[in-house]
């Protein structure tokens, strides 16, 4: 990443670059504003270096773009219909439409995040949320620690706390593609170990029960390339492709491999472990225009997004099956993803 030499961030203060390594020479760079995962350069088996995470050439690029690349969001990533917690008829900020989008128009990627702690293998950053913040109710006290692992995995730990009932749906936004940004990242293989989808409206809110993943273009529970059946039926023409949450079959076993994508020369392999109930697929629709990091701007379908978190609009469908989204005070909200690269 090339440093801004006369650059700040809005809030005045210098960015704040921390770089993780370990003894295989994988190398993952983060920086404070949106408690960000800008870099993850993983050592490959011919002795190259490829660059796994799609991000901007410098900091304040990062400014100038609103496809959330590799940022920590919240209070809730995802969507909340109508911008309403509706069992309080309590409005939130709203930033895409008449609904809320990852957090609301300044959300947890727009903030400068403390950094409690680092070394060379971990960071720990905490931001304090007021009560009222992008209209949600209580104090909030949210956390995200980075580690790097010796088997070039990168492990984020979140929590949260708060002094009132409050939804809480931390993620990481970040963009794959394992060729290096070459080409388009649909002609990755894709596994997802789901047999539930949730479809959703052209605006992203969900509008129909969960559906079975089985014989539909939904089904990645075997490999196979995302490209295979783009757009080949109308939940996905409604968002220009995938932009969907899966429920996990390993309902919050960290343990059990809940995705994996591959490059499309098979040369590097990504496999995500979570705690969380879903993963949103995201196929990268929108994200033409974006600044990058190796060209003037990325295009559409150039990288895939795998979040962790509850389903979209949860706070307003308690009937859904998975964990409840709602943080109570007295309460520890904790959750944890990994993800691990692996050279072949």
């Amino acid at each position: 990443m090339v440093s801004d030499v006369n650059s700040h961030a809005p809030d005045g203060q210098p960015w704040r670059i921390t770089v993780l390594r370990n003894r295989n020479g994988m190398v993952a760079t983060f920086m404070d504003w949106g408690a960000t995962w800008l870099s993850a350069r993983v050592p490959m088996q011919d002795g190259s270096v490829r660059e796994a995470l799609l991000g901007c050439a410098t900091p304040s690029d990062y400014l100038h773009q609103d496809a959330y690349l590799g940022a920590t969001i919240g209070r809730y990533a995802n969507r909340i219909a109508q911008a309403e917690l509706k069992t309080l008829s309590l409005k939130l900020a709203a930033n895409q439409g008449p609904h809320q989008l990852h957090g609301g128009p300044e959300g947890f990627d727009k903030r400068r995040w403390q950094i409690v702690s680092q070394s060379d293998s971990s960071v720990h950053y905490r931001l304090d949320s007021p009560e009222g913040d992008q209209g949600y109710p209580g104090n909030l006290i949210a956390s995200v620690t980075y580690e790097l692992t010796e088997d070039n995995t990168l492990a984020i730990r979140y929590q949260a706390e708060t002094d009132c009932a409050c939804p809480v749906n931390l993620t990481n936004h970040a963009y794959f593609n394992l060729d290096a940004h070459h080409g388009d990242a649909r002609q990755h293989r894709l596994q997802l170990q789901a047999d539930h989808y949730l479809p959703v409206d052209s605006e992203g809110i969900p509008d129909a029960p969960l559906k079975a993943v089985a014989a539909t273009s939904f089904d990645f529970r075997q490999p196979k390339r995302v490209a295979d059946e783009f757009l080949a039926d109308a939940d996905q023409q409604a968002v220009k492709g995938y932009d969907h949450a899966f429920l996990l079959n390993a309902k919050g076993d960290i343990t059990q491999c809940a995705a994996g994508l591959w490059s499309a020369d098979g040369a590097l392999q990504l496999s995500v472990f979570t705690t969380a109930p879903a993963l949103q697929f995201y196929t990268g629709n929108y994200l033409a225009g974006t600044r990058a990091r190796e060209q003037e701007s990325y295009t559409a379908f150039q990288g895939i997004a795998l979040e962790s978190e509850f389903l979209p609009d949860s706070p307003n469908h308690s009937e859904w099956p998975q964990p409840d989204c709602w943080l109570q005070p007295g309460d520890i909200w904790r959750s944890e993803t990994r993800y691990r690269f692996t050279a072949h």
